[in-house]
């Protein structure tokens, strides 16, 4: 029995002891994700707490009711709110399906370049605009394509007919994507950049003296080992179907596109901050967020059965 004791006391402290070592080796890097944990406390996870909210009569003063799944059933009523989530599954579709291979190609492109100095400087061009807020971008770009433009000044010396692209339902879509792509399109190549340094340079050698060209090198080699990558960000941006971008749109919008752009997140801000109809407002973001978690889900599935491959 006491030997047992014994071989059971050493057991604990070797673990205490390795325990002890691994905080020592890693503790910085848990100290380092507080202010992250901190964050997402505060702004994600308490929120919870008032998705409540969304199944009563809210009011500010005084006592709220229980009303179970009417502020859903009104807001699925509500024409409005169709017509809100219908341009939030276009715009979203369309940045899912012209965005997401840029940051591929300009990753593939800048895999190419061999003179490094050059290769840097690029890199360092295509990343900027993302470091700008999108208080700042629309400025730039109001100036380039509203009536009075730079665009328009350009077709005005081909007697091209001005047009003002900030105010037109069927130009303002396509600015919403190109002022997109001109943002992140840079940025988001990194995760890509990081995956193709990984690529083990003996296979393009052995390829070279089959004698495969860059293209073929490119096709069979550099492509199979973004798959991954690709398919992985593929789901986690596919879970943003809803997500069309409030910052942008709301930053672009204007009086005479609202029923192009008005996105489920502008009408949550619209109706639950400046109408002061908070229990639909909550009501239509918790949908949205259920909405999310299906859709990770689904398409993690899909992609594993398909592929092979997941999120997890």
């Amino acid at each position: 029995m006491s030997k047992r004791n014994h071989v059971f006391n050493a057991s604990k402290n070797h673990k205490r002891q390795s325990f002890k070592c691994y905080l020592k080796q890693n503790g910085i890097l848990y100290v380092m994700i507080i202010p992250a944990i901190i964050y997402f406390s505060i702004f994600h996870l308490l929120p919870i707490v008032g998705m409540r909210i969304a199944f009563e009569e809210y009011h500010l003063q005084g006592s709220n009711e229980w009303v179970g799944l009417k502020n859903f059933v009104a807001l699925f009523r509500s024409s409005t709110f169709l017509k809100v989530l219908l341009n939030t599954l276009v715009i979203s579709l369309m940045k899912l399906i012209i965005i997401m291979p840029i940051p591929i190609i300009l990753s593939l492109l800048i895999n190419e370049l061999k003179q490094k100095n050059f290769k840097k400087y690029v890199q360092t061009i295509i990343y900027m605009p993302y470091f700008l807020s999108w208080v700042v971008i629309a400025g730039i770009w109001l100036s380039l394509l509203s009536y009075d433009g730079v665009v328009n000044q350009i077709l005005n010396i081909f007697h091209i007919e001005a047009v003002d692209f900030m105010k037109s339902e069927i130009h303002i879509r396509w600015v919403l994507i190109f002022s997109e792509i001109w943002k992140s399109a840079g940025w988001n190549s990194i995760i890509y950049i990081a995956t193709l340094m990984k690529i083990n340079p003996t296979l393009y050698s052995a390829a070279q003296i089959d004698g495969a060209n860059r293209f073929q090198q490119m096709w069979y080699i550099t492509l199979p080992e973004l798959v991954p990558t690709i398919v992985t960000l593929f789901i986690l941006n596919f879970r943003l179907l809803l997500n069309a971008g409030f910052d942008q749109v709301f930053n672009l919008m204007n009086d005479s596109v609202l029923n192009s752009i008005d996105i489920l997140d502008t009408y949550a801000y619209r109706i639950g901050l400046l109408d002061g109809q908070y229990a639909f407002s909550i009501a239509a973001s918790l949908f949205k967020g259920m909405i999310g978690v299906i859709l990770i889900v689904s398409t993690h599935l899909a992609a594993k059965k398909i592929s092979g491959k997941g999120l997890w």
